[in-house]
């Protein structure tokens, strides 16, 4: 029996063969000009869509974050993003860069806390503060004791308590998403080093004077 054989045309020319996408090294997508790395677009993206990249909850990120700082921190430059790296805590984070002298445009948007949030954050930043203080390698609170806390800077005669205490179960589980606590076990929350960046002790102080002055007020007006 004879073969068949059948000759292999040589393309045209001017043409390209096409070549599988999984065997494009040049990109990671088609049409894909980016220059980094996977690993180092990842971290990138991640600062862009979180507060927060912290060493001991991501430690391959922030690994990466480190032996790429110039190059990320030159991207998020392009963008008017002034990325923080601290060491000590272990933590990175971003900033609007803005300019009195020039017209610099705004990507970060604020999202302020409400007052709730603002309240649980002094207490946890207030235990926090005392425990490190006293030597303690850590500080945890409990979900009841950082309700009553926040409950003596409501008005006494509130009658909107269970509305107050939902906004206060709101903001404990705002700053558990952030990362400013985690929870250990049910209604028993660690606060992390993370509270010390979120509220700065001149900040802290601030409010607690402010928090003074509005109490004072309250019992000035009941008598």
């Amino acid at each position: 029996m004879s073969e068949t054989v059948v000759e292999e045309q040589a393309p045209a020319e001017g043409f390209v063969a096409p070549v599988p996408m999984e065997e494009d090294e040049a990109g990671q997508f088609p049409g894909d000009t980016g220059t980094l790395d996977a690993p180092v677009r990842r971290v990138l993206v991640r600062l862009l869509q979180r507060r927060f990249l912290v060493a001991e909850r991501n430690r391959a990120q922030w690994r990466t974050l480190l032996e790429n700082q110039q190059v990320i921190e030159s991207r998020l430059h392009d963008l008017y993003v002034h990325l923080v790296v601290d060491h000590d805590r272990g933590i990175a984070y971003k900033r609007q860069v803005r300019s009195a002298e020039s017209d610099v445009p705004i990507l970060l948007k604020d999202d302020p806390y409400t007052r709730a949030e603002t309240l649980v954050l002094v207490h946890l930043r207030t235990v926090f503060q005392r425990e490190r203080g006293a030597g303690e390698s850590s500080a945890r609170v409990d979900v009841e004791e950082v309700e009553q806390s926040v409950l003596t800077f409501f008005e006494p005669d509130d009658r909107n308590l269970a509305t107050r205490q939902t906004e206060i179960r709101n903001a404990v589980r705002r700053l558990e998403k952030e990362g400013v606590i985690e929870e250990e076990s049910e209604g028993r929350y660690r606060v992390t080093p993370l509270v010390e960046i979120v509220l700065s002790n001149e900040r802290l102080v601030e409010l607690r004077e402010w928090l003074r002055e509005q109490n004072d007020a309250t019992e000035e007006a009941a008598r």
